[in-house]
């Protein structure tokens, strides 16, 4: 019995195929827990769609994959001077976001990040003049720029692109490749168009792996369910059951990544509203449960254990079995499945 990620793999690898169309150039992503994933799967499947180069979060990870994927690896985390050595092949790339950081990296490969509107990491216009000595006692593979998701100031994505592609070209540094990262098509095309001799290269995971939400699924199957009346007591807190129901257990707990949840950007009343509510909810240890069960998502009966949950289900809906499997709604880069089936 386990908490299984199901896959609909020919629906899957026709998205990767589309995005690839839309990019062309591109650069897949595979860091954390390769977007839920692993990490072999998705280097064969960059593999697949004849990617020479696949960007990794760090240097461990680029370690850890290098045994998947033959081709080049871009490490995105910035080389800093005194970081622990992990050793690592010369097809491996490393990014810098600094001047002391290019002269620490004499004779290797590397991709200079530059300081975008995300203001997270990045050389700066006034770094520029010092550039020409530094790169010449390294092989640049080309510059990068990672640009912030959202743009409520209304500003231009492709504005800022090109305002760093006429700063590096007023500063004669070489401009053969140009790493991007969350740029929509049709924008890409525009920059590629302004600049025909560049080669720009988009960087993209989530939407490369995730963007068709209905390719894949969580299940987590039941592994006993035990009947109650209310005032029942139950679990490790022996508290009191509100009604008649079931303790529904059921694969998948905090070890999997369920209860966890990554904090979010809330836009708009309606939202901010829920999340109060939820948090309402939470004090009086009520917390709503990513498991699915007649139409429903389900409460946890209290907080989940490290390989199961135990969810209460009222008892005028259908009485689940062991071995049903329900649909969990779970966040891939913070979920670890037991098995991946494809199907």
């Amino acid at each position: 019995m386990a908490l299984t990620l199901y896959v609909d793999t020919a629906r899957w690898r026709a998205h990767h195929k589309h995005v690839q169309e839309q990019f062309p150039g591109l650069v897949p992503v595979c860091k954390g827990n390769g977007y839920g994933f692993g990490h072999e799967r998705l280097a064969e499947e960059a593999t697949r769609l004849g990617a020479d180069l696949l960007a990794v979060g760090t240097t461990y990870e680029a370690a850890r994959i290098k045994d998947f994927f033959g081709g080049d690896l871009l490490v995105l985390t910035p080389y800093r001077r005194g970081e622990e050595p992990v050793p690592l092949p010369d097809r491996v790339v490393r990014s810098v976001s600094s001047i002391d950081g290019v002269y620490g990296l004499v004779g290797a490969r590397v991709v200079i990040e530059v300081m975008s509107s995300m203001k997270r990491h990045g050389i700066s216009e006034q770094d520029l003049p010092q550039l020409h000595q530094a790169i010449e006692n390294v092989r640049l593979e080309g510059f990068a720029i990672h640009l912030p998701l959202d743009r409520t100031d209304g500003s231009d994505a492709v504005e800022e692109v090109i305002g760093w592609m006429d700063r590096l070209r007023a500063a004669r540094l070489p401009l053969h490749t140009m790493f991007v990262s969350h740029l929509k098509a049709d924008e890409l095309a525009r920059l590629q168009q302004q600049f025909p001799q560049t080669r720009f290269r988009a960087r993209i995971g989530t939407r490369l792996w995730l963007g068709d939400h209905e390719a894949t699924e969580y299940h987590g199957a039941v592994l006993d369910v035990t009947r109650v009346s209310k005032g029942d007591r139950f679990g490790y807190r022996q508290q009191k059951a509100a009604s008649d129901g079931y303790l529904v257990v059921v694969a998948g707990g905090t070890s999997h990544g369920v209860g966890l949840e990554a904090p979010k950007a809330l836009h708009g009343v309606m939202p901010r509203a829920k999340g109060v509510a939820r948090a309402g909810l939470a004090t009086v240890n009520r917390n709503l449960s990513p498991f699915v069960w007649g139409g429903k998502q389900r409460w946890f009966a209290e907080p989940p254990h490290m390989q199961v949950s135990i969810l209460f289900v009222p008892s005028d809906a259908p009485e689940p079995r062991v071995g049903d499997e329900l649909v969990a709604h779970l966040r891939h880069t913070t979920t670890q499945f037991d098995r991946i089936m494809d199907r």
